[in-house]
């Protein structure tokens, strides 16, 4: 370990960047294994930066050939699973299971030289965990035959693997992606994956072959469901998009309407639209109120569960489509004039972005919040439902034999105490942290594997359809 540089930089809504400041940190001096506090003053500039840095041994990252895979090997793969077993669960809870991808080759891929080839590489994302093959030069069905191994942090990460083509100094050119997340993997099964657009939305050219072998313990994977999720170091701003924007504003249509459409239900109840539905709405209020226990409102939320596992599956997947140099003293002042107006003209369309963009992630943020709850409803992800399930569940024995003082009592000792017990935690709301893993409706159309036509690609077949 050395030193660490960082750099300290500041970005207004123009795309403008400025370097404010740099500072460094030797790592070598740093204990491992504990939280380091630290107040780094930053060169070139007043001011500095609160750092808090962990060191922890990084166990399980590897690139290696396919002749020494790791959990190819028997007493390897016994022991790994060892680690991993049921009587493991509350041993180191932020190591929850260790993913291995083997990247065999890819197919048809698209030409992104003149020559009519390509110089593709594979990048392999898993939260903030990068790792990449070596280059195959000038050849459009590339073999890289390497193995990565990745610790798991989170069951609900997705695996994105890309497909670049190196273009010497220049920023590679895209040639495909796919994302994986990792609850859908088939242990030890050589899968084929349709590359898509860098949307994730549509079949792109060429395929990719994937053989993926995933060991985790579900104690640990659910405990770490209801913490905060770790945010991507290196991730793209969202970008002004009409088509974007046109898909969140019906995405937020769509649940409006079933609210509204639930409102009048209820609404219709009391109105006798339809007297047998009024009269067992009747019934069911009466002998709800007089007989209403606490324990039954996680107990109802138990049952709607119940009730969408066991109806037809049909139905719960959701699409989604979406100058001159020497002039007077007045000209300088008309161009000083001019030019004002022109900036002033600049800043406001700026802002007019701003302000869109403001509303579109808005938009965003609530149709998912909706589409999650859905989705988590529907069993899209059963780990989730049925953590879920688990979770209502002791809710409903606890409220049926806790007195409610004592529940609220052992909430507000471990809301007034979390500080003082580890002053660097984060605070949170272990609902919504739950409702971060559930994807919605938009991810399921970028996390769904596509089917590879037999006899054409799905580019070809898509020309030859036009």
């Amino acid at each position: 370990m050395g030193i660490l540089d960082i750099e300290v930089w500041a970005k207004d809504s123009k795309k403008h960047q400025e370097r404010l400041g740099t500072c460094k940190v030797d790592i070598s001096s740093l204990p491992l294994k504990q939280d380091n506090c630290l107040e780094l003053p930053l060169e070139s500039c007043s001011g500095a930066l609160l750092l808090l840095i962990t060191l922890t041994p990084c166990a399980g990252v590897s690139i290696s050939d396919l002749c020494v895979c790791p959990l190819a090997d028997p007493s390897e793969r016994e022991q790994i699973a060892r680690r991993y077993c049921w009587r493991n669960s509350l041993k180191d809870l932020k190591d929850v299971g260790i993913l291995q991808v083997k990247v065999l080759k890819a197919v048809d891929l698209l030409a992104a030289d003149f020559s009519g080839k390509s110089d593709p590489f594979c990048l392999l994302e898993l939260g903030n965990d990068r790792l990449q093959t070596h280059t195959v030069y000038k050849n459009l069905n590339p073999e890289w035959n390497k193995v990565f191994t990745f610790p798991i942090k989170d069951i609900h990460d997705v695996l994105e693997v890309t497909v670049l083509d190196e273009d010497g100094d220049k920023p590679p050119d895209f040639l495909g992606k796919v994302a994986i997340p990792l609850l859908s993997i088939r242990d030890g099964q050589s899968n084929c994956y349709v590359l898509k657009n860098k949307d994730l939305e549509q079949a792109f050219k060429g395929v990719i072959y994937l053989e993926l072998d995933l060991i985790y313990n579900p104690v640990k994977a659910g405990l770490r469901t209801f913490t905060p999720k770790e945010k991507r170091f290196l991730e793209d701003s969202r970008k002004l998009s009409k088509k974007i924007l046109s898909r969140d504003v019906d995405r937020v249509r769509r649940i409006t309407v079933v609210l509204w459409n639930t409102v009048q239900f209820l609404k219709s109840c009391f109105q006798w639209e339809s007297t047998a539905r009024s009269a067992v709405a009747f019934v069911v209020f009466l002998a709800t109120v007089w007989n209403f226990e606490l324990y039954m409102i996680p107990l109802a939320l138990l049952l709607l569960f119940i009730y969408n596992f066991l109806k037809p599956t049909k139905g719960r997947v959701s699409n989604v489509q979406e100058g001159q140099e020497s002039t007077d003293v007045d000209e300088e002042e008309d161009e000083d004039d001019k030019e004002s107006e022109k900036k002033g003209f600049i800043e406001r369309i700026y802002m007019v972005q701003d302000i869109v963009s403001t509303v579109q992630n808005i938009l965003e943020e609530v149709a998912s919040f909706g589409e999650r709850i859905k989705n988590t409803l529907n069993w899209t992800v059963p780990f989730l439902s049925l953590l879920a399930c688990l979770t209502l569940a002791g809710a409903t024995i606890a409220l049926y034999f806790i007195p409610l003082r004592y529940i609220i009592l052992i909430w507000g000792i471990n809301k007034f105490t979390k500080k003082l017990r580890n002053p660097y935690s984060i605070d949170n709301n272990e609902l919504l942290d739950f409702l971060s893993r559930v994807p919605s409706d938009v991810q399921k159309v970028q996390y769904a594997e596509l089917k590879l036509c037999s006899s054409q690609s799905p580019v070809r077949k898509k020309r030859s359809a036009l």
